[in-house]
């Protein structure tokens, strides 16, 4: 049994120094001011209880303060905002749901815990980077029985059984970078594809600057989001909700996200599309 979140809040003591004050990045892009792990603890109870209506709030909180998870990865969970995110998504027990791109496995380790054994997360490694990623999701495969690591082309992508979620965290917007050879309109295509009827195709991405569609998508590392919006629905979803749970109206746009400035504190947009049935 995972341990509750007072376990999780223990690792966050550990991994930030809680001797400080945590700055809190809020839904308005304001700061919220985090005086102990307790406080982090009940923020995060209240996300939870806040944000998910279908009853789901004490998985999110028990994954969330699963000890599997890395320290570093518990230390970013004040930005990332991870119980809105997983009741945005609609995570539930028995989803089979895939992780594309999932690098160290932040999301896909509270997929794993919240969809349970009869669930599947799926990692998703494009064969253009996974000469450097399989080791990654193998050591995902190696912690959690019910992840698979799949390769394949994006614009092609295929999975075992049809899918409930695919879920892109900050991916999106590389796929339009040349050097990814990616037909983004077929992968969008080969999504619609994998889920099943009414499932959802979950999107976070770094918001770009209104009107500069995918200009900047090498250069600053972000999108425009209704550019994203009309790309998406053009493959037959329809779009559903948005979360402001990483929005950040103090962010201009102008900066690459890599920038210290901006690193970890950019706008970010959620989108919630489902495929009609």
């Amino acid at each position: 049994m995972i341990k509750r979140l007072a376990a999780g809040a223990a690792v966050l003591a550990l991994a930030t120094g809680l001797s400080a004050c945590i700055i809190v990045s809020s839904d308005g892009g304001s700061r919220t001011v985090v005086k102990s792990a307790e406080d982090y603890a009940l923020m995060v109870d209240q996300a939870a209880a806040d944000a998910e209506p279908a009853g789901f709030g004490d998985l999110y909180r028990e994954a969330i303060s699963d000890p599997k998870r890395p320290a570093e990865e518990v230390a970013r969970d004040p930005l990332r905002h991870p119980a809105e995110i997983l009741a945005f998504a609609q995570v539930a027990p028995g989803d089979k749901v895939a992780d594309i791109r999932p690098g160290a496995g932040y999301f896909t380790r509270l997929f794993s815990d919240v969809v349970g054994p009869t669930g599947r997360v799926y990692a998703f490694v494009p064969e253009r980077t996974m000469a450097r990623e399989n080791a990654g999701a193998d050591a995902l495969v190696a912690a959690y029985s019910n992840v698979t690591r799949v390769n394949g082309l994006l614009d092609s992508m295929t999975y075992a059984e049809p899918l409930d979620m695919i879920f892109m965290s900050q991916e999106y917007h590389d796929f339009h970078i040349p050097g990814f050879n990616t037909d983004v309109a077929k992968m969008n295509a080969a999504v619609f594809a994998a889920l099943k009827p009414g499932g959802r195709y979950i999107l976070i991405d770094h918001e770009a600057a209104p009107g500069t569609g995918i200009s900047a998508v090498q250069t600053l590392h972000r999108i425009e989001g209704d550019y994203l919006k009309r790309e998406v629905e053009a493959a037959g979803f329809i779009y559903e909700d948005e979360s402001t749970a990483v929005a950040n109206p103090a962010d201009d746009h102008s900066l690459n996200v890599f920038d210290e400035k901006i690193r970890g504190k950019t706008d970010q947009f959620v989108y919630r599309f489902r495929k009609p049935g």
